[in-house]
């Protein structure tokens, strides 16, 4: 026989959200969480948490719109910019007709060109920017050329070289690797590490930025011997840089090359 008793209604049940969000959301969660407590505060860790949440957050929709990866950011520094000429060439009437500065502010605007149009954010440094002070980004590079006096047939070609007191050696020579490689094979130009000073290896800009900053100095070549490559091929010039630092950033195959020996 039924009962007429009433049944008391049913209370509404909270919507659940689907098991896999919750354990997507959960896991972004704990990653960011990780790696915000572990992780130095520097470009590459805000860098890797920011491309975390991208690939751990579900689209909303087929035509969800999502949100382009940060850019990275590239300091090119324009030797003796904004201080003064550098290296000064002199006619044969003892007057001045070329500057380092002159020619490593050209060389340093086509890479900065070169490498937005590659979808990079790249700032162009004068010689003792204020902005070099604690500057954070993926690489740093100083453009200088060598001296407008003769000295003999075999001053001739390009340097690098990297911070001394680097503290993540690997990541610095594989930079000065990069720039070596493709340096050389884009110009044709001969590495001459033979004539290395400590006024590239202790170069004050070192010093200056942030120590998560990896960075290097190119002598692009002496503007004696190498003149006629360095002012009326300077877009070569130019993409040679740029290169040796794509390759770093793209983590490209390259042979690594030793910190460098001083000369004495």
């Amino acid at each position: 026989m039924e009962s007429t008793k009433e049944i008391p209604p049913r209370r509404a049940r909270k919507p659940r959200l689907p098991n896999a969000f919750v354990s997507t959301l959960g896991i972004a969660i704990l990653l960011a969480t990780l790696f915000t407590a572990w992780t130095p505060n520097s470009f590459f860790a805000s860098n890797l948490q920011e491309q975390l949440r991208l690939i751990l957050t579900p689209p909303a929709g087929p035509n969800a719109v999502t949100s382009p990866q940060p850019q990275l950011r590239i300091g090119i520094v324009a030797g003796h910019t904004g201080n003064d000429s550098g290296a000064v060439c002199y006619d044969e009437n003892g007057q001045p007709e070329l500057t380092e500065v002159d020619v490593n502010l050209e060389i340093a605007n086509l890479v900065r060109e070169s490498l937005i149009t590659r979808g990079f954010q790249v700032d162009l440094l004068n010689e003792f920017d204020t902005r070099l002070n604690g500057y954070r980004a993926v690489a740093l590079v100083s453009i200088h050329n060598d001296s407008c006096e003769y000295v003999n047939d075999e001053a001739t070609g390009f340097k690098v070289a990297a911070s001394l007191e680097t503290r993540d050696v690997n990541r610095a020579q594989r930079l000065t690797a990069c720039m070596t490689d493709r340096y050389q094979q884009v110009t044709g130009m001969t590495f001459h590490s033979g004539s290395i000073t400590a006024d590239m290896t202790e170069y004050h800009a070192f010093s200056e930025i942030d120590p998560n900053t990896v960075t290097a100095i190119i002598e692009t070549g002496f503007l004696n011997l190498d003149r006629e490559i360095l002012t009326n091929q300077t877009d070569r010039v130019a993409e040679g840089v740029t290169q040796g630092i794509l390759c770093f950033i793209n983590n490209e195959s390259v042979l690594p090359t030793a910190l460098p020996t001083l000369i004495p």
